[in-house]
């Protein structure tokens, strides 16, 4: 399965360069804070879709921003775009903790200034079933994890979603324990897919897709994905993940998306691309299996779901 060439940055030279499509076809971007592109999230969606894979599109500006999961803003579909004006995510700092070497909270313009913000065309899948194609604007975990310096000892990473009921009123509700957190192996969190996302389509991330920062990690389900982060903690031990903690029947820690093991209440084998009518097949690693397959070699995938 060929793979779009957006996922190619200067820092994953040892991806298969024959995967490449449209050539060898970097697309870092110089972008500032405000992610400002001349023209419309409409003019973007023409430069992006060359770098498509066959078989993909891009889904729309509206679909990926009126449509997705933000249990803080709500359970619904939509509830995040309707119910999330009031959230105010400048200015915005990360509270960096735990086995690193310097420890500090440190603010996002600080953040911005050291790295390159760079064009990341993925699939997204959620475990529900539904994905999108969404082109993300980011830079890679692991340049913020040069800045932390992490310790030997630190083998995971966890993030925690910010915690402000008053802006935020699905965390008024019992739905889930209150702040999200989520976690990654360090070897997960350094791959050059793994990135920070800091808008998509060229423009801000709105608040209801994780304004103003959030993670993307695009071969597992998409609630690894955390959103507005607030802090970024180093441990020894795997850390608790939120919805492995409420449901761990259902949601493993490590929630690769993998087409053999159902969720316990519906199968994994197939999934609905929001905007399309027929289902598609889901792929393993949700199509990056090339890339990332070797970090679980010799793992059970059906017991490390």
């Amino acid at each position: 399965m060929k793979i779009l060439s957006s996922e190619i940055t200067p820092y994953s030279i040892y991806i298969n360069r024959r995967k490449f499509i449209k050539g060898s076809v970097a697309t870092a971007v110089s972008l500032g804070i405000s992610n400002k592109l001349e023209g419309s999230h409409k003019d973007n969606g023409l430069k992006y879709k060359q770098f498509l894979d066959d078989g993909d599109k891009l889904n729309t500006f509206e679909e990926i921003t009126t449509y997705n999961n933000f249990y803080e803003f709500g359970m619904g579909k939509t509830d995040p775009s309707k119910h999330s004006d009031n959230f105010n995510p400048h200015p915005w700092s990360i509270k960096l903790e735990g086995l690193i070497n310097n420890p500090q909270t440190i603010d996002l313009e600080k953040i911005l200034s050291l790295v390159t913000i760079e064009d990341r065309i993925y699939r997204l899948r959620c475990v529900e079933a539904w994905s999108m194609v969404i082109p993300w604007q980011g830079f890679p975990l692991s340049k913020l994890i040069d800045i932390a310096d992490p310790l030997s000892s630190a083998k995971f990473i966890q993030f925690e979603t910010v915690f402000r009921p008053e802006e935020m009123p699905g965390q008024r509700r019992r739905i889930l324990p209150w702040p999200y957190v989520e976690g990654l192996r360090m070897d997960e969190a350094l791959h050059p897919l793994t990135i920070l996302s800091t808008g998509l389509y060229g423009h801000e991330l709105l608040n209801q897709n994780g304004a103003p920062i959030r993670l993307v990690v695009p071969w597992k389900y998409g609630f690894k994905s955390i959103k507005s982060i607030s802090v970024i903690r180093f441990v020894e031990k795997q850390p608790g993940a939120t919805w492995s903690i409420t449901a761990p029947s259902e949601y493993g820690f490590y929630s690769n998306v993998n087409n053999l093991v159902n969720h316990p209440r519906w199968s994994q084998n197939t999934e609905r691309r929001i905007g399309e009518f027929k289902r598609r097949k889901t792929l393993m690693f949700n199509g990056y299996e090339e890339e990332v397959a070797h970090l679980y070699k010799d793992m059970d995938l059906r017991k490390f779901y």
